[in-house]
This record gives structure tokens, sequence and C-alpha cells, in this order.
């Protein structure tokens, strides 16, 4: 188990160092200058060299992503160039909203899509088995935009249980938390249907397994052998679906946040990228693919819990 750990380890550190690099040439060949963004189209040329010093936009780009990359390893993430604040503060501001939510719709996604995927399972082939795949299918189906305001008009508009829209902050936990839960049960239905539908065919291919058919022999139901033996061996794929689920709620959740006017981390990518706020964009899109990349360790780790045979050398 170390030297897989270590072998994780070494993984995730070369897999940070290359997605810096990458984000920082990509980042740079945005178009638009962010000195001519903040100064306007008629700003003077010399007024706009002054600006572009000042920031630093005038060094070569492997003395900037030198000096980027060392801030990051103290702990600095830069400064804005639109808000002259920290990076640091704003993205840890903005992740005080996208990290609960993101959590909060998985956890949903998790608690509706096992019962179903295991029903499904169990009664592979029958009518009910169908109907459920059929149920999923609509809810992969349908943007999750759509829904949400379907879910503002019933819970907000007419039943007025929970707010519309916005974030009063994390001083008042209860009005925080129920304006979380609209957003969260937007996002968790479709990654709800996708995670009902992988832990059904997982199962349903366990299930056929000569185990499975040994216990069967031995007087276990359908049901018992699915939980006490099935269960667990097919588990592998749906912790990948559930590893790239979670990365997409944290990172992907920008329409959902815009409808319900949450400060998150999406939407202030969206922003800076349209200010040319370049330093913003690439400290929180690396934050992100850290994020990501740590998910995946994360998961590996699962695998080699679940599975021992992936911890050998």
């Amino acid at each position: 188990m170390q030297r897989y750990l270590i072998r994780r380890l070494l993984v995730l550190i070369l897999s940070l160092a290359a997605a810096s690099l990458v984000i920082f040439a990509v980042v740079q060949l945005v178009p638009g200058d962010p000195a001519s963004f903040m100064l306007g189209t008629g700003a003077q040329p010399e007024t706009l060299a002054a600006l572009r010093q000042q920031l630093g936009l005038d060094l070569p780009w492997p003395v900037r992503y030198g000096a980027w990359l060392g801030g990051i390893l103290t702990g600095d993430l830069g400064q804005s160039l639109t808000y002259r604040t920290p990076v640091g503060s704003m993205i840890a501001d903005r992740l005080a909203v996208s990290l609960p939510l993101a959590l909060l719709a998985l956890l949903l996604a998790v608690v509706l899509a096992f019962p179903i995927g295991m029903f499904a399972a169990a009664r592979h082939g029958r009518a009910a088995d169908t109907a459920v795949m059929a149920g999923t299918q609509i809810g992969v189906s349908l943007p999750n935009f759509w829904f949400a305001m379907l879910l503002v008009l019933l819970f907000a508009v007419n039943l007025q249980w929970l707010p519309a829209g916005g974030f009063p902050g994390w001083t008042m936990p209860l009005a925080a938390l129920k304006s979380l839960i609209l957003p969260a049960i937007a996002l968790a239905l479709p990654q709800a249907a996708i995670l009902a539908r992988v832990l059904r065919s997982s199962l349903i291919e366990t299930l056929g397994q000569d185990y499975i058919r040994t216990a069967r022999a031995k007087g276990l139901s359908r049901a018992q052998a699915l939980r006490r033996h099935a269960l667990r061996n097919a588990l592998i794929p749906v912790l990948t679906i559930m590893g790239m689920q979670f990365s997409f709620l944290l990172a992907g959740a920008i329409i959902i946040e815009n409808v319900f006017y949450l400060p998150g981390l999406g939407r202030m990518i969206f922003q800076a990228i349209t200010q040319r706020d370049l330093i913003v964009v690439q400290s929180a899109v690396l934050v992100l693919v850290a994020a990501v990349i740590l998910v995946t360790f994360l998961v590996d780790l699962a695998y080699a819990a679940v599975d021992p045979r992936l911890r050998q050398p």
C-alpha cells in the first residue's frame, strides 16, 4: 500500500506541474490586452505602456510564469488586475459558496442514485427496470437550468418555502443552507440519473459472476446477493463517475449560479474572462484543476480500498 501511495503522490505532483504550465500558456493566448481593457480603446500609447509595465505585462512569459509559480508555492496567488485585491481571498470567498453547493448536490445525487440503481438491477429485465431506465433517461436529458426555473416557480414563487436566489453568507447558516437547496437539487437530478444508470449496469455485470451464482445456490435471494456481495465489487466504475461529477459540480455550475445569483467560483471565472483579468483566470482555473487532480487521487485510494489487488506492486 505504501508503494501504491507514493506512486500516486508522484503522479499528483507531476500532473499539477504540467497543468500549471498548460493553464498559463493557454491563458496567454486569450485575445485581448488587460491593460487596454482597463484603460479603454482611447488610451494613449504612453499611458498604456506605463500600465503594462506596472502590471508586469511587458516581461517575457517565462519570467511571468516563474513569478506566478513561485508565488503559488509560497501561498500567494497574485493580485487581481481589475479589483486590485488578493486573488487567494477572492477564490476563498467564492469557494465558500461553490464547495458546499457541490458537496450538497453530490450527496443528493448519491442518496437518489444508489437506491434507484440497486432497485433496477435487482429487477433486471422486468417492467420496473424499464420504467426506472426511462425515468433516468428523462433526468439525463432535462436541461438543469430549465429544471432550476421550474423549482423556483414551484418552491419560491408559489409555495414560498425557499428563496428564489441570492446568498446571505454563512453568518446566517440556516438562511445560507436554504439558499443552496434549490440549486443543489437542480444540479443533482441529472447527476443522479447518470450515476443510477452506471450503478445498475455495473451491478448487472457483477451479478452474472460465478461467485454470485454460488451465493444464490446457498440460498441467498437476488436482493441479498446484490447487497452483500455484488455492491462492493460494482463500486469501481461508480467511484470514477462520482469523482468526475464532483469536479463538474465544483467547476461547471456557472449556469445554475447565474440562475440563482450565487457568487460562486464559476461565475467569478466567467466575469474575470470578460474583464481580461488573466491572473484571476489562471489562478482560479489552477485551483479547480488541483481539485480535480486531488479528487482523482482520492478516488484511486478508494479503488485500492475496494479492490486489494490494486495495491499489489
